[in-house]
């Protein structure tokens, strides 16, 4: 009702209020009975609430309160207009009062029900045993237990303790407030018990989750009614006891659409999925009635086992039902077509809906970013009415999974702004940005702003940040992290070890190992991984092949391809390449390229050109696409000279479309991260980092470096190759470095490819003729390069 006809109302019900009835009544109860009967808008109302005040009917209790009654119950009639009725009745009693209450109850308005209450108790009126249920009921939907507790103080002293219908819903008030002990105590004491009394003491075990409390109140209940059935179903879905809610649901004599829904949730809500499906289907052959909550069960099932069409055949019934305007629905169905990749069908029913809210938005968003439609899905947030954490979740966790770590960092910083408190999900998407892009600084904020606001750091977070710092190489930061960590699980151990390993502190992330094995954490295929990472990465063939052992004799874990193509490159860089080789021939399984390519590798490193040349177009043939093999093919041919073989693999190159990775470098400098490719003349500071690596040359013949022009597989003259060498993406990077980063902090470059001879070998004299720390990850460890050595001992 509009603010200027409440007033137009209350002005005409003051002016007939306040005029004296001059005849006698003219009206009766039975009159009064008859026009409320035929009472069907506000306009008849006040023709009859006029009529009573004039003639003076409007005195008499029960007319009054059959007037106020109608009023409160009609949807034509607003509560204020009621309540004004309310205050100009002289004398006004109980019933009136319980009316109003109760009225305010169901329209969402407990507190005023409650404030009545006290103006009840202050005008002397007494309230009776229909008042303590309202006002008690009122302190439950607003979860007041202090003000139910003084209810229940008002209701001992006036005697109505013993009143089972005030017992119960003092029962429930405590039960919903979670006050199990009190409601107990009462539920114990209570002289008489009836059905509401169980299902309300069982309803409160159900919201707490105790379900040894609640079996022992549901196998005591005197006569199980369906209510209690279907509550003790619903709580041993959500507990996982399906079998059990599955066996009840069985033994139950009559089962209504709730029963159904109950047990259907269930399986959904613990991914018995097909047996969600199985149990709608017997449903619908029932003849049951099906409502919006179990069909957003079944679709969310359709949904995780990805069956569109039976999604749509349920879409179909939907729409026969007459339901699909509700928006739950709704949601289901878009959040079903999305995650099934069917993106135009949940974008034809999010553009059709009138009741779009926020979870429709978000599932549209989250459901473009997985089927890979990142610029739709962004669109789509840009335009949202409203952002909630969810949505900036769903795009900034889309842009990491996708690869866009700068468009991730960027807008993690955009959420910064708009003062949005960010959960789990965006730091650990954050953090792994972090990670990709070697962003140590803006990493280091994260965990500082972590710290700051004392978010509690999980196993998953945990093990992210330790992820990432063991990957910019700030090892003793990721132990710090680590030993912060509350609980530990496989995944932050395993990323311990490889960490350590990575880092070339392999005799730690051995003891690691055996530290992780003391504390009871059972290791994993990754966890092996690891281990026989940081023996590869030392040369430790013995240890090595222990540990490859062990993972079947001891831990009864079948090692798959990796584990043998890590043994294959372990032996391989020990220049085993027979045993390597022999490795291979005894796989249980067909050995992948990368198992090949780590013999090339090896044979590469070792000089075998007969087996290397032989192993090598084996991969071509394998993999005709793969730039890697065919480079190091060639490289091999370019060892020997045989530069028509050389000449023959780039032929295949061009012949398949095959493009060599060129070799990429990051290094962040004051909070920006840099990217340099081999050869690179784009970057804005090139013509100082030009300048720098002509003074970087000198320094280096100063101290004896010669340029290892091997590693240029082209038949050009050694004044060429040392210009191409002296121009690999790492060189450039470590030149930038010199220039934007102060002493003593240490210059940090990650490398898409394996760092070649010649740069290995000038890094370790740059570190020495500038006295600076040099750290460089490249695509297998850390390169920690410091006076002139090199943390790998020259073992990658």
């Amino acid at each position: 009702m509009k603010l200027s006809k409440l007033n137009q109302l209350s002005s005409a019900l003051k002016s007939t209020f306040n005029h004296k009835p001059t005849f006698k009544p003219t009206i009766t109860l039975s009159i009064l009975e008859t026009h409320l009967h035929n009472c069907h808008n506000l306009k008849q109302f006040n023709r009859i609430l006029s009529q009573m005040i004039l003639t003076g009917f409007i005195s008499d209790t029960f007319a009054a309160s059959r007037l106020l009654k109608f009023s409160t119950d009609s949807p034509f009639i607003g509560l204020d207009y009621s309540l004004q009725i309310f205050d100009r009745i002289e004398n006004s009693n109980g019933f009136m009062w319980n009316t109003m209450m109760r009225a305010y109850i169901q329209s969402n308005s407990a507190e005023k029900a409650l404030l009545l209450y006290k103006l009840m108790v202050k005008n002397n009126v007494g309230p009776d045993n229909y008042t303590y249920p309202l006002v008690v009921q009122a302190c439950a939907v607003r979860l007041l237990e202090f003000g139910g507790k003084e209810i229940h103080d008002h209701v001992l002293k006036v005697g109505f303790d013993s009143d089972v219908y005030v017992q119960n819903t003092l029962i429930n008030m405590y039960a919903v407030c979670g006050n199990m002990r009190d409601a107990r105590k009462l539920f114990d004491e209570s002289p008489v018990l009836d059905s509401v009394s169980w299902n309300s003491i069982l309803a409160g075990y159900v919201k707490k989750g105790d379900v040894e409390e609640a079996k022992l109140i549901f196998d005591q209940m005197p006569q199980r009614n369906i209510v209690a059935s279907n509550s003790m179903i619903v709580l041993l879905g959500k507990m996982g006891q399906v079998m059990e809610a599955w066996k009840l649901f069985n033994e139950m004599d009559e089962k209504d659409m709730v029963s159904w829904s109950a047990l259907i949730s269930g399986y959904e809500q613990n991914g018995m999925y097909e047996e969600a499906l199985v149990m709608f289907i017997e449903m619908n052959a029932n003849g049951m009635r099906l409502d919006e909550v179990v069909v957003v069960s079944v679709l969310s099932a359709c949904a995780h086992l990805s069956i569109v069409k039976t999604g749509k055949m349920i879409h179909g019934l939907v729409i026969r039902m007459g339901i699909e305007s509700y928006v739950n629905l709704q949601n289901a169905l878009i959040h079903m077509y999305s995650g099934s990749g069917e993106i135009m069908d949940a974008q034809k029913l999010f553009n059709g809906s009138h009741n779009l809210d926020q979870i429709s938005w978000n599932s549209m968003i989250s459901g473009c970013m997985k089927c890979g439609s990142v610029e739709k899905a962004r669109a789509l947030f840009d335009v949202m009415p409203e952002k909630d954490i969810v949505s900036w979740s769903a795009v900034i966790s889309g842009y990491a999974q996708h690869d866009c770590f700068s468009e991730t960092l960027a807008l993690f910083h955009e959420m910064q702004l708009g003062q949005i408190r960010p959960d789990e999900t965006i730091l650990v998407s954050v953090i792994s940005a972090c990670t990709h892009l070697a962003a140590l600084d803006q990493g280091k904020w994260v965990h500082a702003y972590i710290r700051k606001n004392g978010l509690k750091v999980n196993v998953i977070l945990g093990t992210t940040l330790l992820d990432m710092y063991m990957k910019c190489g700030c090892v003793e930061n990721a132990l710090e992290v680590f030993n912060g960590m509350e609980e530990k699980g496989v995944s932050s151990w395993n990323a311990l070890i490889i960490g350590l390993a990575v880092n070339g502190l392999v005799e730690r992330s051995l003891d690691m190992f055996s530290e992780m094995k003391n504390n009871g954490v059972i290791p994993n295929e990754i966890t092996f991984m690891g281990v026989l990472g940081a023996c590869r990465h030392m040369g430790l063939v013995d240890e090595g092949r222990c540990h490859f052992a062990s993972m079947i004799e001891k831990h009864g874990i079948e090692p798959n391809v990796k584990h043998y193509g890590c043994m294959v490159d372990l032996l391989g860089r020990a220049g085993l390449l027979n045993e390597a080789e022999k490795l291979i021939e005894s796989m249980p399984m067909a050995p992948d390229v990368a198992t090949w390519g780590a013999l090339l590798g090896a044979c590469k490193k070792h000089g075998d050109t007969e087996m290397g040349e032989r192993v090598g177009r084996k991969l071509i043939e394998l993999q005709p696409d793969h730039d890697g093999f065919h480079v190091l093919l060639s490289n091999i041919f370019a060892s020997k000279g045989d530069w028509e073989d050389v000449l023959e693999v780039r032929g295949m190159m061009k012949q398949q479309g095959v493009v060599k990775t060129p070799g990429c470098s990051l290094i962040e400098a004051n909070g920006v991260v840099h990217e340099f490719l081999a050869g690179d003349k784009t970057h804005p500071w090139i013509n100082k980092v030009e300048g720098m690596l002509n003074e970087m040359a000198k320094r280096l013949k100063m101290e004896g470096y010669a340029p290892d022009t091997n590693e240029v597989s082209l038949d050009i003259d050694e004044e060429e190759k040392e210009t191409t060498l002296f121009r690999h993406s790492e060189k450039l990077a470590i030149a930038f470095g010199l220039l934007t980063i102060s002493p003593p902090t240490p210059i940090r470059i990650m490398k898409n490819l394996r760092i070649c001879n010649d740069c290995h070998t000038a890094a370790k004299l740059i570190s020495k003729a500038y006295a600076r720390e040099i750290v460089v990850r490249d695509r297998h460890r850390f390169h920690y390069f410091k006076e002139g050595a090199c943390s790998c001992m020259d073992y990658w």
